[in-house]
């Protein structure tokens, strides 16, 4: 079932949604050589936690950590760890969610750790703008799979490929609510989106073949061909013009 959210419900995902892009932004700016994934881990959990807010992966499903921080091939759904030591060149994706007063914010962007390559940088930004391709689409009245395919046309072209197996979603008082929102398939297909109903949109971009594996640990999530990877994600709402990006810092998106 899909939630349509009313408009004191949507201020209350403005709410968890500003808390979300702050820890993110935090984490971000934590990113450098010699930092450990579990220390960017507790800066999350801490910024989180100062605005009263909860968060959202922490024991989701058995999730250990408060963010998922998945490095170069990893793709998503990585574990910090305190054995894990960022070094000069990495690229470090950061997801992160926060649950406030009944409702989620959900959000993720992919940081560089230092100098990165040029091919490294141009998946990074490759990636970001394919978010911001798709929710061009993201308009009452428009369907699912638009976005899908804004996403798809816009990596593939530029040579990249777009991870099948994981998908944007709903959200709302539910951290994974309907619909699925994958990021390829044809346009013209799926639910037709309507003025309420908040997604979270989030390209998973891989440099290489779009085949993944799942680690043995049970959550970290590779490329197959173990090339890199970059993860976008925003939590968005749609009206009845724009879409409204609810994971904002005062009006400002990472």
């Amino acid at each position: 079932m899909i939630r349509i959210k009313s408009t004191s419900e949507l201020e209350l995902m403005r709410a968890a949604g500003r808390i979300t892009a702050l820890a993110r932004k935090a984490a971000a700016d934590a990113v450098r050589p010699g930092v450990t994934t579990g220390e960017i881990d507790r800066i999350v959990r801490h910024t989180i936690e100062k605005f009263g807010a909860k968060p959202s992966f922490l024991g989701y499903g058995g999730f250990p950590g408060s963010a998922c921080i998945s490095v170069n091939d990893e793709v998503i759904h990585g574990i910090p760890s305190d054995r894990r030591v960022l070094k000069e060149g990495d690229i470090v994706k950061v997801d992160v969610g926060a649950f406030l007063n009944g409702f989620h914010g959900d959000c993720a962007c992919t940081v560089p750790c230092g100098e990165i390559p040029e091919e490294a940088a141009r998946l990074i930004e490759v990636t970001r703008q394919s978010f911001y391709e798709g929710i061009r689409f993201a308009r009452e009245g428009k369907r699912v799979s638009d976005i899908s395919h804004a996403v798809q046309a816009y990596c593939e072209e530029r040579g990249f490929s777009v991870v099948r197996d994981y998908v944007g979603h709903g959200v709302g008082s539910e951290l994974h609510e309907s619909p699925e929102v994958p990021n390829f398939g044809r346009p013209g297909h799926g639910i037709r989106l309507q003025k309420g109903m908040t997604l979270a949109i989030e390209p998973m971009i891989n440099a290489g073949v779009y085949a993944v594996k799942v680690l043995p640990d049970g959550w970290t999530v590779k490329t197959r061909d173990g090339k890199l990877s970059a993860h976008y994600e925003n939590t968005i709402a749609i009206t009845d013009g724009e879409p409204e990006i609810l994971t904002a810092i005062d009006g400002e998106v990472l």
